[in-house]
């Protein structure tokens, strides 16, 4: 029966088959999918992985709008690597650990939350020198190749005597342990590493650029047709179609893929199963799904053409 949905990847036919509420089960639950600038950033960390120590190691910034996946890159990489124990030797490797900034940049919050993203959870009334060393000595013993920070823009919060304090703590932990250390966050991440020369220096720098209207959007329509689990095939290797996808999305990868989700739950509900450039016309569908700043837009549009 999955032959008759030769218009899917083989691999997705077997979707097709399951009943409406399965197939709309499916398509909200998170799963990672190959995009050509996801790929390469998981690159650039694999060689950040594999890199000998020496003494100036380098590091990488991973940037872009809210929404452009860096968190998803950042979950893979760490899945890919991760943890195990050794019951033999009663150890643990964590090749890969992965901090999320806290709300309030400061050196006590950072090393707790350190020591969290290892699975530490008894440290209270420990000073601030023995956290930093305990921390160390972890990642020490952990054999922790890569250190991952993500949403470190979340140290302009702070005064600029904490942003100094946090960005020395990370130019003393890739000096002390010789390990690389990712960040990632928005364009503030750029703007928060380049005002201290010395870590801008070792920092190279990763963009997530928006999708655009061109060949590389062109695939990712194609992927859609191929892996949404609909019965009929979907027409989006259209121009009108593509365009009215950057349009509501401003080329963010999290928004083309909520739209996405969007307009092929509603194909299944409505009986269509399939979409086209008329699955982009529902603005109360779609309109909740895009940012204020489209819908503000939009509604200037819609004054001067008015006027």
């Amino acid at each position: 029966m999955t032959d008759l949905y030769d218009h899917l990847f083989p691999a997705y036919r077997e979707q097709a088959v399951l009943s409406d509420e399965e197939r709309i089960d499916w398509l909200r639950r998170d799963r990672w999918v190959s995009l050509p600038q996801a790929e390469a950033a998981l690159g650039r960390l694999e060689d950040l992985l594999t890199y000998p120590q020496r003494g100036r190691m380098p590091c990488l910034l991973l940037f872009g709008s809210t929404g452009m996946g860096k968190s998803e890159i950042l979950n893979r990489f760490a899945e890919l690597h991760a943890s195990r124990y050794d019951k033999r030797a009663g150890l643990t490797t964590m090749p890969i650990v992965m901090v999320q900034m806290p709300p309030q940049p400061t050196e006590d919050e950072f090393y707790t939350e350190l020591m969290l993203a290892m699975n530490y959870a008894e440290f209270d009334h420990i000073s601030l020198r023995s956290l930093r060393s305990l921390a160390r000595r972890t990642l020490g013993e952990f054999g922790t190749k890569v250190l991952v920070l993500d949403e470190i823009d979340k140290m302009l919060a702070g005064s600029p005597r904490q942003q100094r304090i946090f960005l020395n703590t990370i130019r003393f932990l890739t000096n002390d342990l010789r390990i690389p250390i990712v960040c990632a966050g928005t364009e503030d991440a750029r703007i928060a590493i380049l005002t201290d020369p010395n870590l801008a220096d070792r920092f190279a720098a990763f963009e997530l650029a928006p999708w655009r209207n061109d060949h590389s959007l062109r695939q990712l329509m194609a992927s859609f047709a191929g892996l949404l689990p609909l019965r009929r095939s979907s027409r989006l290797d259209d121009h009108e179609v593509r365009q009215r996808v950057i349009a509501l999305t401003e080329g963010v990868t999290g928004r083309i893929f909520r739209i996405m989700e969007a307009v092929a739950i509603e194909a299944i509900r409505n009986g269509r199963e399939m979409i086209d450039a008329d699955s982009f016309e529902d603005d109360q569908l779609l309109l909740p799904l895009v940012s204020m700043q489209v819908i503000a837009s939009a509604k200037r549009a819609m004054r001067r053409r008015a006027a």
